[in-house]
């Protein structure tokens, strides 16, 4: 059985196939007539479109569930409320606070887990910025890119997306939100080439594509104005968009905190490529389900 719990999951040639089948114009629907549970702890408005669409697409039924229905680590553990949905449903998706939780399903589960996000890791998202930097500059092999703020859950799986697919990576984070050894060491089984520095201009000094989150993800709240302070020399402003090559695009996983990590004028510019890659939430969380369901039997 195969699960996508971080993007390492898929392999250098899985991360390919799933890519070519993000594309295709006729996925075929394996989910015909079946069910796909989608269990959400953290609200999202891309993650749910994107997921039930690519479900849809398919040939699924998708079905949102709330925290409060299942009460997953609370009122029941993970592997008993996998064991539940796999009952009805031909895979599952989660959104969680705690990567562990779906770790616990992925024990019990006989049918596939997605990670729609947890605190470690967010491979849909890393699949949809690479299918965006291939469709936009028509190549993944020797392209740069520049992710500017804190080294959180996106730019980990990011990190390791980019070393699969042949793509130089810089990151640009102030100390104390960069990555741990631990991160340099599992890039490092992938032959990632990334470039840590505590410089933004630095990380974006002739990139192809600049990058950047929000500096305070959920679960952080109580950090915010203390963040605000730290990440401030970070924003993506066109001072900095001016460093990376002429023709560089902008991404960002979304939603944008404007005026914090990035500008209007940035978000909003023809350099931006935002609105591209949250469509391609879609298409990628498609080519991944596709691939998992092909992959069901082992």
């Amino acid at each position: 059985m195969k699960h996508l719990l971080d993007i390492a999951d898929l392999g250098p040639e899985g991360l390919k196939e799933v890519l070519d089948l993000a594309r295709a114009a006729d996925p075929g629907r394996p989910l015909e007539g079946k069910g796909a549970a989608l269990v959400f702890q953290h609200p999202s408005a891309r993650t749910r479109n994107s997921m039930e669409m690519a479900v849809v697409q398919l040939g699924g039924h998708p079905v949102y569930i709330t925290d409060a229905e299942v009460g997953m680590g609370t009122r029941e553990s993970p592997a008993d409320v996998a064991r539940t949905l796999a009952s009805y449903h031909s895979l599952i998706a989660a959104r969680v606070r705690d990567h562990r939780l779906l770790e616990g399903m992925v024990a019990a589960s006989p049918v596939p887990i997605v990670n729609m996000l947890s605190d470690a890791a967010h491979p849909l998202q890393a699949l949809a910025d690479l299918l965006t930097l291939q469709d936009e500059l028509g190549r993944l092999e020797g392209v740069t890119v520049a992710y500017v703020g804190d080294v959180n859950n996106v730019a980990r799986s990011l990190a390791v997306a980019c070393a699969m697919a042949g793509v130089t990576l810089r990151l640009a984070a102030p100390d104390g939100f960069d990555c741990t050894d631990a991160d340099l060491k599992a890039w490092s089984a992938y032959g990632a080439e990334v470039t840590l520095t505590s410089n933004p201009r630095e990380a974006v000094a002739d990139a192809d594509a600049v990058y950047t989150d929000v500096w305070t993800s959920m679960g952080q709240e109580e950090e915010n104005e203390r963040r605000k302070k730290i990440f401030a020399p970070y924003q993506v402003n066109d001072a900095l968009m001016a460093a990376a090559k002429p023709d560089a695009i902008f991404l960002h996983c979304l939603p944008a905190k404007r005026g914090f990590e990035v500008t209007d004028s940035v978000v909003d510019s023809p350099a931006s490529r935002v609105w591209p890659q949250a469509r391609n939430r879609m298409h990628s969380a498609r080519g991944a389900l596709a691939w998992l369901l092909a992959h069901a039997d082992g």
